[in-house]
């Protein structure tokens, strides 16, 4: 071998840095992958990224393979650096080829190739997977020997070599990975996805039209009335009650009753007749199980009841389409904003306003956790009736109570500080009023 000419002992050495850096940049750019656009890769029969899947799946066997054929070139890299720097300066070429050695492996064969497969992994590991597809059959004996061994080293010190959650991602992960594709989603596709996620922590409770606030026929009121009030309706489906709405007594489509009252047919036992049971809904139930049982028994309309059966409010599957993508009813009570904002910034609000749609539209953070609606946030907050001009600040929010009628706060105003102290305490500053 000494006779051989050193120009072939630095095309050896030049060859095996390359594949040192074929197996560094490699392992670093197949554990950088997207797995979720590998996937949709894999998915589309793109052979790179079927090979990288198949080889993902058992991602020790993997960097065995990677290290084990990465360190044997290290070797022999070292090895022939050895005997060159000896055959150019004797012993101190030994030394020199060391340090110099470790400058260029550092450089060529570490630190750039890994930079590089980190900034472009889909570029590195796919070409790759097609060289350690069949490396992997071929060292599959000798690789399974190594896996067991470390497995076996780690045993020894308690620790489990299984895998944890894989790619499975939690729905606070997703959100985030949701949020990251600014500039990829247009952002009312984006806020779509991100009030799909939020359906889960949402329930019936916190978008339901209030009992007192729910329009439907008494049989019990004057005809003359009902007939009017029909007429004038901006809704497709009417709840229909004797007495009060606990006597419920089911739903009536209005493009149903309309025939009845052109005949001049419409009567209590008409109406009766064409009204379909209620469905009714427990209190607390999530909007993402509703959404599908909704789907599921064909409704679109259902009561909110508490444990004692007493009906709480009425929820549609509109409401819960909404709080998807938004408001799109073409109802024009329903388009009516209870938000009225003043000249000096401040804003009137219906007592009757749930909160959650207060701090989605005024960028607010009042309490969600208890009660649905401001009036009952204020009266839990204060504990008695306020009166007119009473003030009060929650979570940092001063509220000015402007109109109290029935035992209700029936409007309030809100002033929206330029920096609220959220983490404030709550508290109440009763003015003479």
């Amino acid at each position: 071998m000494s006779e051989l000419p050193l120009y072939w002992f630095f095309i050896a050495l030049v060859g095996l840095i390359l594949m040192s850096a074929f197996f560094s940049s490699s392992e670093t750019g197949l554990m950088s992958l997207n797995r979720y656009r590998l996937k949709h890769l894999a998915d589309k029969n793109h052979g790179g990224a079927v090979r990288a899947v198949d080889l993902l799946k058992r991602p020790d066997r993997l960097i065995t393979l990677i290290l084990l054929g990465n360190n044997f070139v290290n070797i022999l890299i070292t090895q022939l650096a050895t005997y060159v720097g000896f055959r150019l300066y004797g012993e101190a070429g030994v030394a020199l080829a060391a340090g110099v050695l470790t400058l260029v492996l550092l450089l060529f064969a570490e630190v750039t190739p890994k930079t590089l497969a980190a900034t472009y992994p889909e570029r590195i590991a796919l070409p790759a997977a097609y060289v350690y597809k069949p490396l992997s059959k071929l060292m599959l004996p000798l690789v399974i020997a190594i896996d067991w061994m470390a497995k076996a080293v780690l045993r020894l010190f308690m620790i489990s070599a299984r895998g944890g959650a894989g790619d499975a991602l939690s729905p606070e992960e997703l959100r985030v990975a949701v949020n990251e594709t600014s500039g990829l989603i247009p952002d009312p596709h984006r806020d779509m996805l991100l009030s799909i996620l939020d359906l889960e922590k949402v329930t019936v409770d916190d978008i339901m039209v209030p009992r007192n606030d729910i329009i439907g026929i008494d049989l019990e009121d004057d005809w003359h009335e009902t007939l009017n009030l029909i007429t004038n309706l901006s809704y497709t489906r009417i709840p229909i009650w004797s007495g009060n709405i606990d006597n419920l007594i089911g739903i009536a489509q209005l493009r149903k009753v309309l025939p009845l009252i052109l005949k001049d047919e419409f009567t209590p036992e008409g109406l009766v007749a064409l009204v379909r049971e209620g469905y009714f809904i427990p209190e607390g139930t999530p909007l993402t199980t509703q959404l599908l049982n909704f789907r599921k028994n064909r409704r679109r309309i259902g009561f909110v009841v508490d444990e004692y059966g007493d009906i709480q409010g009425l929820v549609t599957i509109e409401d819960i389409l909404e709080e998807i993508v938004g408001e799109f009813t073409t109802d024009p009570s329903a388009l009516h904003r209870p938000f009225f904002q003043d000249a000096d910034g401040s804003f009137l609000i219906d007592g009757s306003t749930h909160i959650r749609d207060i701090n989605r539209n005024l960028d607010v953070h009042l309490p969600t956790k208890g009660p649905r609606t401001l009036n009952g946030l204020i009266l839990e907050h204060m504990e008695f009736i306020p009166e007119s001009g009473t003030s009060l600040k929650i979570n940092g929010y001063p509220i000015e109570i402007m109109q109290v009628k029935n035992n209700m706060v029936k409007t309030a105003r809100i002033s929206l500080p330029e920096a609220p102290d959220v983490t404030e305490p709550d508290s109440e500053v009763p003015l003479d009023g």
